[in-house]
C-alpha cells in the first residue's frame, strides 16, 4: 500500500517512516510537517493510506479529514488517547495509535487497513437501488430486475459513499443508495442506526463492548448519540 505520514513533529514522522520500512507491504511515498502540504499532494497524488497525527499547529487531524472529499484509510498517531471515541465517527478512520508505538502494535493496525482493502465486494452498476419493501422480503432493483432479499437474513447495512452495503446470511450486496432509503424500509422492532455509517440488526447482536458492538466477524462503532436507543432496545437482565 502506498502510504504518507503527516505530523508537526519531525521525530515523529521519522519513527512511524521506520516502522513502515519494517513492513513489507507498504510504501511511505512522502511525509509532510502539516496538513496543508498533504491536501496539496493528494490533489494531484492518490495513496491507499495516511498516518496522521491529531494534534497539529492551526490544522488539526480532523480539520484535515473533513476537508477530504474521498478519504483513504487513515490510522491515527498520537499522544493523546482521549480522542478514541470522536475517531469512530469517522469511516475512514481505521486505527487509533497511541505515542510511542511499537511493531507488534503497528502491525496490527496495517493487518486491519489490508483486511479492510482485501475484503471482496459485489460491484454493481448504478442503476440499482432499494426499490420497496413488502412484509418479510426488501426488493433491490438490480439492472432492471427486482432481487428479494430475507429482510430477518440482513445483519449489517454499510454507507459508502454513493453506495450502501447490505450483508446477510447468505450473501452481500452493493446498491446504489443511501442509508437513510433503506432504514425508511426496515422495521424498526429489528434494526436500528448506531452511527451515520451503519444499521444493524439488534437480533444479531454478538457482544458489546465500550462503543463498539460485534454482529457476525465485523466490529461496529456505536455513537455516542446512538448508543442511549441501543441499550433502550435490549433485553437487559
Amino acid at each position: 500500500m502506498n502510504c504518507i505520514v503527516i505530523d508537526d513533529e519531525a521525530t515523529a514522522r521519522m519513527i512511524i517512516s521506520q516502522l513502515c520500512s519494517n513492513v513489507p507491504s507498504l510504501n511511505v511515498l512522502e511525509d509532510f510537517p502539516n496538513a496543508m502540504q498533504a491536501i496539496k499532494y493528494l490533489n494531484q497524488n492518490e495513496v491507499d493510506l495516511i498516518f496522521l497525527d491529531i494534534h497539529m499547529p492551526d490544522f488539526t487531524g480532523f480539520d484535515f479529514i473533513e476537508t477530504l472529499k474521498n478519504p483513504p484509510k487513515i490510522v491515527l498517531t498520537t499522544s493523546d488517547p482521549n480522542f478514541a471515541i470522536q475517531a469512530f465517527e469517522y469511516d475512514c478512520i481505521v486505527d487509533y495509535l497511541v505515542k510511542p508505538v511499537t511493531q507488534e502494535r503497528f502491525q496490527k493496525a496495517i493487518d486491519k487497513a489490508e483486511a479492510i482493502q482485501d475484503a471482496p465486494v459485489k460491484t454493481v452498476s448504478e442503476s440499482e437501488k432499494v426499490e420497496t419493501s413488502s412484509g418479510n422480503d426488501l426488493y433491490v432493483n438490480i439492472d432492471r430486475r427486482l432481487i428479494k432479499i430475507d429482510i430477518p437474513s440482513i445483519y449489517l447495512v454499510e454507507a459508502k459513499g454513493d453506495y450502501i452495503q447490505v450483508k446477510t446470511e447468505d450473501k452481500n450486496y452493493t446498491v446504489h443508495s443511501t442509508l437513510k432509503k433503506i432504514e425508511e424500509k426496515l422495521p424498526d422492532s429489528l434494526f436500528l442506526k448506531v452511527h451515520r455509517s451503519y444499521i444493524i440488526n439488534i437480533k444479531k447482536i454478538i457482544d458489546i463492548e465500550d462503543n463498539s458492538v460485534l454482529i457476525k466477524k465485523d466490529v461496529i462503532p456505536v455513537s455516542r448519540s446512538n448508543r442511549p436507543e441501543l441499550m433502550k432496545r435490549l433485553n437487559l437482565l
